[in-house]
């Protein structure tokens, strides 16, 4: 590890990563397997909203959701999944007063939903991500993963810089060897 934290850890910029998961003790066997999932990205701020719900007798439902969801939110995103039976399921009204109605044509029916709405808060609007950025002059042919190109390491960005912190940190502690 480069870094290991015990708590919580609190970071007021912005986070870069080759990649990222959760890592837990699995939940069938936790005292003997870690359980992984990764992260889900998107070249966007991105927030994901989901559930299920079931219409009326009438084939409609109102899905309510969190009191902050359009002050932080917005060019909305609708996916919808009908479960258990053959029916049609429409977005009947579209996001307003932080709640969308669901239409089925028949009565009953379950209905599994996801909204993904774009951040729209100031930091968001101030800080969005560029995308793809040139490489700056003197990384240009290095690599932060040569190994996934079948490079060696010498060919990594910060290989010389990591090479200097080692034999100091060897010199430090008395450890000779790198």
């Amino acid at each position: 590890y480069a870094g290991y934290f015990s708590g919580n850890v609190n970071i007021t910029g912005t986070l870069s990563k080759a990649g990222g998961s959760f890592m837990i003790d699995h939940p069938l066997d936790p005292a003997n397997k870690y359980l992984y999932h990764s992260f889900v990205e998107s070249p966007d701020m991105m927030n994901i909203y989901n559930g299920n719900v079931t219409t009326d007798g009438d084939g409609f439902a109102t899905v309510e959701l969190p009191d902050y969801f359009g002050a932080l939110n917005k060019d909305f995103r609708y996916q919808l999944t009908v479960i258990g039976d053959f029916a049609q399921a429409i977005v009947a009204e579209e996001i307003s007063g932080n709640q969308f109605t669901i239409r089925t044509d028949k009565p009953s029916v379950k209905v599994s939903w996801q909204v993904t709405g774009i951040r729209k808060d100031a930091y968001a609007e101030a800080n969005r991500i560029q995308v793809e950025v040139e490489k700056p002059a003197r990384e240009k042919g290095l690599y932060l993963h040569p190994e996934a190109f079948m490079l060696g390491p010498e060919m990594q960005i910060h290989y010389q810089q990591n090479l200097e912190a080692r034999k100091v940190a060897g010199q430090a502690t008395g450890d000779s060897h790198e």
